[in-house]
């Protein structure tokens, strides 16, 4: 079946894309890995290739084009070639969409230029310790100073991703007390310099997978932030939050597909070249029947993540059809890639194979972005249940 959703130029970016990832990636990965991050400098290469800018308008450095097509490029060419870009996915798929949906052209002027070039990379925080998704419950607070040119931060935010590496951080932050109508009242958006006096990264946290992915916890003691830097209208944070869940959600489910697909490839190479009983793996039936029956769930994943590609660049993706192709293509995710890493038999719980890595990085695939549970509430609601 023929895939409609990539045209002539999202083909020739993918082949940018493969070289550029062996050239720079593939050699040194296994560094990254063991430090727990990429690079710094690595942001700058992505940025001179212009991944960064793909969305960003052209009036400030970007290329302009409204789509995330590119961006469901580099999902599957990453996660063929076993590797991931550090924690860059959240700079352009968590925190772009709220700067050019609420920033001012002032701010936009200040913002974005760095933000193609990579100069700046940013990160968003809402999580909280203690909160988990439960974002009405957060406590971090940001208090009006009296003269009115600056609000006063104070708390901590945890699993942060890109947050050791960040240069601006997207932080959800209480300008107001909750009513009792309405817990979701008083949360409001700020861009906050992480040079900011007050302002601290913690611990680096080690993680089960996604181990070049640098997260961080965070902490706010008295960090004054500009009233110039908050993003959109006070005490309207949470429904801003709730406009961008389906392009983040989207990305998941997206990227859970692609790794899915690469599980089969990984397991139909190791199956094909490793010997047992003195015939190649993948001459036994069983062989046959499981990566058949994967690749049969691999093909329904795709099509669920075209479809929501399409529907979500034409803007019709709804909070629903995004849980629900998160939901299946997580979960289709985890069932390919288990049976893909049993294929490999010892040899696939060593982490020098890339189905190892892929097994521990596609875990949080179900638990972030909301939990599985938390989409079959969002289905079952609009379904009137």
């Amino acid at each position: 079946m023929r895939r409609t959703v990539f045209n002539e130029d999202h083909e020739a970016f993918r082949e940018t894309i493969r070289d550029f990832i062996e050239a720079e990636v593939v050699p040194v990965y296994d560094e990254w890995f063991a430090a727990g991050q990429a690079p710094r400098d690595f942001y700058y290469k992505l940025g001179e290739l212009g991944i960064f800018g793909i969305s960003v308008p052209e009036e400030f450095g970007g290329a302009g084009m409204d789509t995330h097509k590119f961006e469901a490029v580099l999902y599957e060419e990453t996660a063929r070639a076993g590797v991931q870009f550090g924690g860059s996915g959240v700079h352009v798929l968590l925190a772009l969409p709220y700067l050019k949906m609420l920033a001012t052209d002032e701010q936009k002027k200040r913002y974005l230029p760095k933000f193609a070039t990579g100069e700046e990379m940013w990160a968003i925080a809402m999580t909280e310790p203690g909160t988990g998704s439960d974002l009405a419950g957060m406590k971090t607070t940001a208090k009006l100073s009296e003269d009115g040119t600056h609000y006063v931060l104070n708390g901590a935010k945890t699993f942060i991703t890109g947050g050791v590496h960040a240069d601006k951080v997207i932080v959800c932050a209480r300008t107001a007390a909750p009513t009792a109508e309405d817990r979701r009242h008083g949360i409001s958006l700020f861009a906050v310099d992480t040079t900011s006096e007050g302002y601290s990264v913690g611990r680096k946290l080690d993680k089960l997978g996604l181990k070049t992915s640098d997260t961080a916890e965070l902490a706010f003691v008295d960090v004054k932030v500009p009233v110039e830097d908050l993003l959109g209208e006070e005490n309207k944070g949470f429904s801003y939050l709730g406009h961008n869940l389906a392009s983040e959600r989207w990305g998941i489910a997206f990227g859970a597909y692609a790794q899915a697909k690469a599980a089969v490839r990984f397991a139909k190479q190791y199956v094909q070249e490793r010997t047992v009983f003195g015939k190649p793996v993948a001459h036994f039936q069983n062989t046959k029947f499981e990566l058949a029956a994967c690749q049969a769930e691999v093909d329904a994943a795709e099509a669920v993540a075209d479809r929501a590609t399409e529907a979500l660049d034409a803007g019709e993706l709804t909070p629903a059809e995004a849980a629900s192709a998160k939901l299946f293509c997580t979960e289709v995710a985890h069932r390919v890639i288990d049976r893909c890493l049993q294929l490999h038999g010892g040899y696939g719980y060593m982490n020098e194979y890339p189905i190892a890595r892929l097994y521990a990085d596609n875990r949080v695939n179900r638990i972030y972005g909301g939990t599985s549970e938390i989409m079959k509430s969002i289905i079952a609601k609009d379904m009137g249940l």
